[in-house]
């Protein structure tokens, strides 16, 4: 009996450690599926765009959808690069002379070089001055309790309670009487109004959770306070920085409609404001540009995006597991 009953128990071990074994492997299974999906549902739409930018015309309104490439043109791209005119690509595109300005874009042409240097000086100086005023007052009302504290937290939530329509004619107005109203200093201290609130109360959490003994024991062994803060706490923060620093980048670099009504130039238009003109009542929608000029756009945000990927993980996982 008691050999049988040692075999019976072997047998019913290793029959639960082949379930486990099986349970395990589907649950890896169904995580990879997912994740699959998941991975499909933000990449597909990126890919589909890459595709019709460098698709011929006769084949960007084809039914069903293809997902091939039959034939490769690098037609949108020199429009969008400036090294072709938008009538000489549509009458070889469509083997029709197109009269100029029926297009979506109108006058203002195609070229998209110039928005992109636009957008990166608004996204990158708006940044940076950004991310130095904010981790300074983040720190600053993260170690420091001043009277009404709690009421200055509100006021920098409040600003963000409206939405930019609502303050365009009043800072129009405003940038008018300052003769700031199309200047790239003007529109550049707009983008940073818009990410300031943010980047402060994000960098603030993160400040909050480092503990203010790194401070004290900074000050015991000499340093002031700026010196324990930008020696030890800055270092602690810096994947915080790069997090609020991509957001901020992210955000300026989509802003529309205070940058419309703050530069009426076409020479200071960004990318959102130019991409708009390729869809007018002028003309039809310029597909295959369009999809050119917004992969050209993504470039830029991806690699700065790559660069500071290590530090941005790292921030966004800043503080999610607490002692």
């Amino acid at each position: 009996m008691a050999v049988g009953a040692l075999k019976t128990t072997q047998t019913d071990w290793r029959a639960a450690q082949r379930r486990h074994h099986r349970n395990r492997f589907l649950g890896k299974l169904a995580l990879t599926l997912v994740s699959l999906a998941v991975v499909f549902v933000f990449v597909f739409p990126i890919f589909y765009w890459f595709r019709l930018s460098i698709t011929p015309y006769r084949y960007v309104f084809s039914l069903p959808p293809r997902l091939d490439f039959p034939e490769i043109t690098l037609a949108w791209w020199q429009v969008i690069l400036g090294q072709a005119s938008y009538q000489d690509t549509m009458r070889e595109q469509t083997g029709t002379a197109l009269a100029a300005g029926v297009g979506g874009g109108g006058t203002l042409g195609y070229a998209m070089i110039q928005p992109i240097a636009n957008s990166l000086f608004y996204g990158l100086s708006s940044t940076a001055i950004v991310i130095f005023v904010a981790t300074l007052a983040a720190y600053a009302l993260s170690r420091f309790n001043p009277r009404g504290k709690q009421n200055l937290v509100f006021f920098i939530i409040s600003t963000r309670f409206m939405p930019a329509a609502a303050v365009v004619l009043p800072l129009s107005w405003l940038y008018q009487q300052l003769g700031l109203t199309s200047t790239y200093f003007g529109v550049m201290m707009a983008h940073v109004v818009i990410n300031l609130p943010l980047a402060t109360l994000l960098l603030k959490s993160f400040f909050d959770d480092i503990p203010t003994d790194l401070d004290e024991a900074a000050m015991v062994d000499g340093c002031t306070r700026f010196g324990a803060f930008w020696r030890i706490v800055i270092r602690y923060v810096a994947p915080g920085i790069a997090a609020a620093a991509v957001l901020c980048i992210i955000f300026s670099w989509n802003e529309f409609i205070l940058t419309l009504y703050l530069s009426r130039l076409p020479e200071m238009q960004t990318v959102p404001i130019r991409m708009q003109s390729y869809d007018t009542s002028a003309g039809p929608t310029e597909w295959g540009l369009l999809s050119a000029a917004g992969t050209a756009a993504l470039i830029p945000v991806f690699l700065f995006i790559l660069s500071v990927q290590r530090y941005l993980i790292r921030g966004l996982t800043l503080g999610a597991v607490r002692g």
